[in-house]
């Protein structure tokens, strides 16, 4: 049984690149090369050489500390080499430069600071016993840096050259939207846990009284802003790389973030009175979508 559970790992970690494959492939097209090598494609490779590297120490020392850290770094690293390598120089690009690494510079140190203060990250109390299963997990970090950066390395990648136009600030309206609401959710929620008085409590204040994951909605809303600054820049096959928010809700609302933090909010208040009306009232992601009246 274990023998087949690690192949079963192995095997997803090979489809797990392999997609990535795929998306370089698609986001290289009408790119900027080096030589005869394709920029993105390079950045791919990139992002996940960093994650399979990570991922020595952190089994080693059965880990997870690192983890996110280590994606922002990605993210952060992946569009500075696709900047420097690609030579973009125009509006476009270096407004999707300095959004990530706004985005970047914020989520990961806080996401460090937190996994530090609990001691470990809950979701990786099993995975970190297993080598294939551990391995698995930082590949798929890999991807999820890939797809969800797609977008932007595209377009600064791209051979078509548009300067800063409607699309650039209508996404920008976007991407401040959805980044404000990530990070003052996240503010909030830390505030709330920081307060010995609501120790076992769970936060309905602030924007966790319009949604219960307001900070989830946030990520994905921001990039639904970079894939829009980003549009004009693409053709042919470089718009499959739009799939990039996409990728990002059905990650969060089916895989990594919903279901598990809403399992673990059900075996902890499940059944109390005030939590299964909070539940009624509170939309899970969407504010005041699907809202229902006690």
């Amino acid at each position: 049984m274990a023998e087949k559970k690690t192949a079963l790992w192995f095997g997803a970690s090979i489809g797990v690149v392999l997609l990535g494959a795929l998306v370089a492939w698609a986001g290289s097209q009408n790119g900027v090369a080096v030589g005869n090598l394709p920029v993105l494609a390079l950045i791919v490779c990139y992002i996940f050489v960093v994650q399979w590297l990570a991922f020595i120490p952190s089994y080693l020392g059965r880990s997870e500390r690192y983890y996110d850290l280590t994606g922002s770094f990605t993210y952060v690293s992946a569009i500075v080499l696709a900047v420097a390598l690609s030579g973009a120089t125009n509006g476009r690009s270096i407004m999707l430069l300095v959004l990530v690494l706004i985005w970047a510079g914020r989520l990961g140190p806080f996401l460090f600071r937190r996994v530090r203060r609990a001691g470990k990250d809950d979701r990786f109390d099993e995975i970190k016993r297993s080598f294939s299963r551990l391995f698995l997990t930082w590949t798929l970090q890999g991807l999820w840096v890939s797809l969800t950066l797609g977008a932007a390395l595209a377009a600064v990648t791209s051979t078509r050259t548009k300067g800063l136009d409607v699309f650039a600030f209508v996404g920008l309206v976007v991407w401040v939207v959805g980044f404000a609401l990530e990070a003052i959710a996240d503010l909030q929620k830390s505030r709330f846990r920081t307060d010995p008085a609501n120790k076992g409590s769970f936060i309905t204040s602030g924007l966790w009284a319009i949604s219960r994951h307001p900070n989830y909605f946030g990520e994905i809303t921001l990039w639904v802003g970079i894939a829009i600054i980003a549009l004009p820049a693409l053709r042919g096959w470089q718009y499959a790389t739009l799939i990039s928010p996409v990728f990002v809700y059905l990650l969060i609302t089916r895989v990594s973030g919903v279901p598990l933090l809403e399992k673990k909010a059900d075996a902890t208040w499940g059944g109390q009175e005030d939590y299964e009306a909070y539940k009624r009232r509170t939309p899970v992601l969407v504010p005041f979508l699907g809202r229902k009246q006690c």
